[in-house]
């Protein structure tokens, strides 16, 4: 605790995930801050769920331009952007690789040779299939990428509070679960500089590392347990689950430009299958 409030997981070294964090400010260009998070989750979900049944590389390739675009321009230019828009296509890349030697070779054996091992061969049929594969998980990753990358943790249970009527004692439950996450982040850095300051576990090898690891796990579950009831305090303190609905301090609307966003996703969605169906679901 510090004197303007909780330490966030931002001030934690080591953690970049806090479902309390405020909500990024940016210019009006970046405009997917300014969406309905729902709006932002369910727009690309019908072309998640349509690419787990294609079979080409065209498809797959297109979206994941698709929403490389969408997050150019939507998101701010930070370095976990820069990570994850090089990472992906090295992922989809090791991927396909990994996925190409686990075809049946009876299936491609007509298509080029590109690699042999003495009895073992490498065809380019095989190739197209893994490196397919790799794209479609990319796609499908990137589409994903456009909620989780513009959304706060709040922001997404309050729409789902407030427009899905889910009720808020399982909304705001679960949110105060997963702020353990970086809480226990937060405990087990402070254990381990405690334990350095008292040269408890040192040495090297892996014996060292499981003694050291097991040196946190009684702090690390006491702490966690001491958390556990004071956030139960907490929510009794404030009658949290004595009436069917609570008041709102933030408002998440759904407006125009959300409708608008959806309406526009899905058109382009329905224009890339158009335009690659006759080869793209066979």
């Amino acid at each position: 605790m510090t004197a303007t409030g909780p330490i966030l997981a931002a001030q934690v070294p080591r953690m970049a995930v806090d479902p309390y964090a405020d909500a990024v400010s940016a210019s009006p260009v970046r405009f997917l801050y300014r969406l309905n998070p729902l709006a932002k989750l369910l727009a690309p979900v019908p072309a998640m769920v349509l690419l787990v049944f294609v079979r080409d590389a065209a498809t797959p390739l297109a979206f994941l331009a698709l929403s490389y675009l969408v997050l150019l321009v939507g998101v701010s230019f930070t370095r976990r952007l820069v990570a994850v828009l090089l990472g992906l296509p090295i992922g989809a890349l090791a991927i396909g690789f990994g996925f190409s030697l686990w075809i049946d070779p009876s299936h491609v054996d007509q298509s080029v040779i590109i690699w042999q091992l003495g009895s073992w061969t490498l065809y380019g049929g095989a190739l197209l299939v893994g490196l397919a594969t790799g794209l479609r998980i990319a796609a499908i990753v990137a589409l994903a990428l456009i909620v989780g990358l513009s959304t706060t943790g709040p922001d997404l249970v309050r729409s789902t509070v407030q427009q899905l009527r889910v009720p808020y004692r399982i909304g705001y439950t679960a949110l105060a679960a997963f702020r353990f996450v970086p809480r226990f982040g937060h405990e087990l850095e402070v254990i381990r500089q405690a334990h350095r300051v008292r040269g408890a576990h040192g040495g090297r090898g892996p014996f060292a590392a499981v003694a050291r690891w097991g040196g946190y796990v009684v702090p690390l579950l006491a702490g966690a347990i001491r958390h556990a009831e004071r956030v139960a305090l907490a929510m009794d303190a404030r009658a949290f689950g004595a009436y069917p609905d609570r008041t709102e301090r933030h408002l998440v609307p759904f407006r125009a430009r959300d409708i608008v966003f959806v309406a526009l996703f899905l058109a382009t969605t329905a224009a890339i299958f158009w335009l690659f169906f006759p080869w793209g679901l066979g």
